[in-house]
């Protein structure tokens, strides 16, 4: 049974990569992820808005102890406070480009950096072009950008993303995937246009933070750390639909839990998929128990390879390729009565 695939234009032993979380934070951790069957690992995210928080509570306590940070200015000189921003930065990528050295030296399978930045996106290139001379395989961008900015318009924003995709991809031979949201106003074409600025995959789709309340403290506090199955349905859709109709490879993300949502994202079109709630909730040897029920099911249909069904049911391929347009539930409910929801 061949459970090999290839994403990126690197061959992956299994269509499973471990995304990028505290799953995949160490060494040892990436080791016991191959030891279980995991095709690649997307690295745990260096994350510039961490590294500008950090920054940003340090020009907090500096004004309140001496007032104006403008009070570090030295004329024709770098200030001492832009100095420290500028370690700072230094020894987040340092360790960052640490964690893929020795990685890469542990492991035999694909080992993929990734960046996540939501706000300065100067950072992109310097980040990519360290992380490849680090030796990673292939650089995942977790893009983003709030659509709480109320100051840029939305094709402003939009914008940027292909102005860092072409400036990426230009800098760094290592193949680049983009890691998106499905939060466009024109989703479909977007997908597609993005496949053609010379990237190797998609990612659909990120997924974030989500508040809560609680209403005996009155805070604010985070709700649905990990994703559920039935978050599923959405990649699931997409994938399905942009199958056949971009020029770069996909993976499936967010809502993976099991073998049938594997083979599921399989059959809609995926070349990979990435998991990461499912590894936190059940632990690395989760994968094995993952790919044993992807063989099992595929030698009971009788395929040899994830070639013999990828994309069988994707939309193009689909006897009603309507039903992937719906919205409504309308076909569902429309002859049923007294139905509670």
């Amino acid at each position: 049974m061949d459970m090999s695939t290839t994403y990126l234009g690197l061959t992956l032993k299994s269509p499973l990569i471990a995304g990028s979380s505290g799953m995949t934070g160490s060494v040892e951790k990436v080791k016991t992820l191959e030891a279980n069957g995991a095709g690649a690992v997307v690295l745990k995210s260096i994350f510039e808005e961490e590294v500008m928080n950090e920054y940003a509570d340090f020009r907090k306590t500096v004004k309140e102890e001496y007032g104006d940070p403008g009070y570090f200015d030295y004329e024709g000189q770098r200030s001492p406070i832009e100095y420290y921003d500028y370690v700072l930065r230094e020894e987040n990528l340092t360790k960052y480009i640490t964690l893929v050295k020795e990685c890469k030296k542990a492991v035999s399978i694909p080992v993929m950096a990734s960046v996540n930045c939501f706000f300065h996106s100067v950072e992109w290139l310097s980040y990519a072009a360290n992380l490849e001379q680090a030796g990673a395989d292939a650089l995942e961008l977790n893009m983003f950008f709030p659509p709480t900015d109320f100051k840029h318009t939305r094709e402003e924003k939009e914008a940027l993303y292909f102005e860092i995709a072409a400036k990426v991809t230009e800098t760094v031979s290592i193949p680049v995937a983009l890691k998106i949201s499905p939060y466009f106003t024109d989703l479909g074409p977007i997908i597609q246009r993005l496949s053609r600025t010379g990237i190797k995959g998609l990612v659909l789709f990120n997924r974030f933070f989500s508040p809560d309340f609680d209403i005996d403290k009155l805070e604010v506090k985070p709700s649905f750390v990990f994703s559920t199955p039935s978050e599923l349905a959405l990649s699931l859709r997409w994938i399905a639909v942009m199958a056949n109709k971009v020029d770069c490879d996909l993976a499936a993300s967010t809502g993976v839990h099991d073998a049938p949502g594997v083979i599921k994202q399989l059959l809609a079109g995926a070349a990979a998929v990435q998991v990461a709630s499912t590894l936190y909730k059940n632990g690395a040897s989760y994968l094995q128990e993952m790919l044993t029920g992807l063989e099992q099911w595929m030698a009971g249909k009788r395929y040899r390879s994830l070639a013999d069904f990828r994309g069988k049911l994707s939309q193009e391929r689909s006897t009603d390729p309507a039903i992937y347009e719906r919205a409504q539930f309308m076909r569902y409910f429309g002859g049923k009565k007294n139905v509670t929801l």
